[in-house]
């Protein structure tokens, strides 16, 4: 009514309507988003069978993909959660010797680069830089139904996500041997293998699954004997540990990180170093 109350229905076109529900989408979540959206539907059915407008604008309008704000999530995350550089290191060592395949490379890289689950996943060979030693973050995996071939890539809901992070020999040297390793899958799949150059792909091609690296990560936990509520995420928290450590200012953490607002990073810093 704010917005439309001075126009007859006949006016609010597909296009207008479309507009409006991505703007409120910003806004909203998706559960509340689906409500406005069902209201709306009601509203404008209603005015076609009193004849007041002859088209539903309404009909076949799609709800947008809904991200919570990255930085969202992180200031509700449970901050606390994360690994102390000796249970990091203990952990590291057991994903090399029990670790499944790739489980070694897939937790020293997000210990290493405080990238969020979906940016991992998201990785392609073309956003690594072996001269440079860097990673270049420029999308996110969105795949809720965690079905191998229903995937998006998605570019990251704030403009500071997309950025290129250092990355130090190790992890240089373990992305070298993991991209002949994948060559070797490659030849012998042929046909089979469905290659999207992702990084972090499965024996098929497809990028692996969150709930598989989570399913592994409690895994190699129960194995390491740490009780803590440790999820993909907590490996970011880790990652800003070690840079807290490290003698690292805010405002590069903030830009490794990829937090568009320093507020966030504040909070994690000052949550850490209480």
């Amino acid at each position: 009514i704010s917005v439309w109350g001075p126009y007859p229905l006949k006016k609010i076109t597909k296009r207008i309507y479309q507009k409006r529900i991505v703007e409120l989408s910003e806004k909203y979540s998706r559960n509340y988003m689906t409500g406005i959206h069902a209201c709306g539907r009601m509203i404008f059915n209603h005015a076609v069978e009193l004849g007041l407008i002859k088209l539903n604008p309404t009909e076949n309008i799609q709800l947008p993909k809904y991200q919570a704000k990255v930085e969202e999530i992180e200031n509700q995350d449970e901050v606390s959660n994360f690994l102390e550089k000796e249970e990091l290191a203990r952990f590291l060592r057991l994903t090399e010797s029990d670790g499944l395949e790739m489980d070694s490379l897939t937790f020293t890289t997000l210990a290493y680069t405080g990238l969020r689950i979906g940016e991992l996943l998201a990785l392609k060979w073309t956003d690594f830089d072996e001269e440079r030693g860097s990673l270049r973050v420029t999308k996110t995996l969105y795949n809720p139904s965690n079905n191998i071939r229903e995937y998006q890539l998605l570019t990251p809901k704030t403009t500071g996500s997309i950025r290129t992070i250092r990355i130090d020999e190790r992890l240089i040297k373990m992305l070298k041997r993991h991209g002949i390793k994948q060559k070797e899958i490659k030849l012998q799949k042929g046909a089979m293998y469905a290659d999207n150059q992702f990084i972090f792909a499965r024996n098929d091609g497809h990028p692996q699954l969150r709930k598989v690296v989570e399913t592994r990560l409690k895994r190699l936990l129960k194995k390491a004997g740490i009780k803590k509520n440790i999820t993909p995420h907590s490996f970011r928290h880790t990652h800003t540990s070690l840079l807290i450590e490290a003698g690292v200012g805010v405002k590069e953490i903030q830009q490794r990180l990829g937090h568009t607002d320093i507020n966030t990073t504040m909070n994690i810093y000052a949550h850490m170093t209480a």
